[in-house]
């Protein structure tokens, strides 16, 4: 073996040790560097933010609420690399944010969803009319291009809800979905093998028929749910029962619709809503502000790396699987959740 390959081989091999070093450091501290960076943006972000709207006195002010997207409790944090939306412990903070400051003198609630989940929507209202008993402020809602199930829900103690004339809204009721792959998981010879203690135990197991016990089991939680739902509106709305019940079907209607039925009290935009909430309740001199979270440096990479690689198919496909729910779960939702 001449000179030159001799020379070729040592620097291979001192690349090939050099990379095993490397892989070897990166693989010990992986995990610890990514457990503590995310972390690190969650504490980041954790703090509660103001940011003034439109300014005026600081010790009589109007909070403007967000509720964006599905309602529905998805855990402290979001993902690393996932898009921010709504995070409902950080809403309940929000809420209880607004309860002991005695500088907000009255909320405004944007509402911009398709509804969500039974529990978070029933947290959401309770908040909400305890607030209002507890310290009379007033809350008006702005409703978006949607409110429709538990965004009604959140929005029916309101004192006065504004709509667009093209807001989807109504959608007053309750749904239950699963998926029954059985028939499908048969054809290419998958067996499922179920050990239960009790008769009702798989209940809505998506690899078998629903029998007609069950299904008068979980008709009779919807019918407590949705009485829930129509009670809520009767005593948010002071209306005759009959009158909810007439509309409470399940049905979309438009801005125009809702307040030919009494489920909203007038059209305005955010800005309409915000002058009525002066008018109404003399805060004219008063400062408008919003909660939120300070744009840390974690928080803008976090942005970045979403901007990079959120539009990549493996990484959609991961966030789906990871952020559906894994059993069926009753919602008051609009639309395929």
């Amino acid at each position: 073996m001449n000179t030159k390959r001799w020379i070729a081989l040592l620097i291979a091999g001192a690349v090939l040790m050099v990379s095993l070093v490397i892989n070897s450091v990166f693989a010990m501290f992986q995990n610890d560097f990514v457990s503590d960076f995310s972390d690190l943006m969650t504490l980041e972000t954790a703090q509660i933010d103001e940011t003034v709207i439109e300014q005026g006195s600081a010790v009589s002010r109007i909070a403007v609420l967000e509720v964006e997207g599905a309602i529905q409790d998805t855990g402290e944090a979001s993902p690393l690399f996932g898009a921010t939306g709504y995070n409902h412990e950080f809403f309940m903070e929000q809420l209880e944010q607004i309860k002991e400051d005695d500088t907000v003198k009255a909320v405004m609630l944007k509402v911009n969803s398709p509804g969500g989940g039974v529990v978070e929507s029933a947290e959401i209202y309770d908040e909400i009319t305890e607030i209002q008993e507890e310290t009379g402020k007033p809350f008006y809602v702005s409703m978006g291009a949607i409110a429709a199930s538990g965004g009604y829900y959140i929005a029916a103690p309101a004192d006065k809800i504004f709509v667009n004339k093209e807001t989807l809204t109504g959608s007053i009721g309750v749904i239950m979905q699963s998926v029954n792959y059985g028939e499908l998981a048969e054809r290419y010879g998958v067996d499922f093998v179920t050990i239960k203690s009790g008769p009702y135990k798989d209940i809505m197991s998506p690899t078998r028929d629903m029998t007609e016990e069950e299904r008068a089991l979980l008709e009779e939680m919807l019918d407590d749910s949705y009485q829930r739902f129509v009670d809520i509106i009767v005593e948010g709305r002071d209306m005759p029962e009959d009158e909810v019940l007439a509309v409470a079907d399940g049905r979309i209607m438009n801005g125009r619709q809702a307040v030919e039925a009494n489920l909203a009290d007038d059209f305005g935009y955010e800005e309409d809503v915000i002058a009525q909430l002066r008018a109404d309740f003399d805060l004219s001199n008063a400062q408008v502000f919003k909660y939120g979270t300070s744009e840390s440096w974690g928080s803008l990479f976090a942005v970045k790396v979403q901007s990079l690689f959120g539009n990549d198919i493996e990484t959609q496909m991961l966030t789906k699987l990871m952020t559906e729910y894994s059993s069926p779960r009753m919602m008051y939702l609009y639309g395929d959740k």
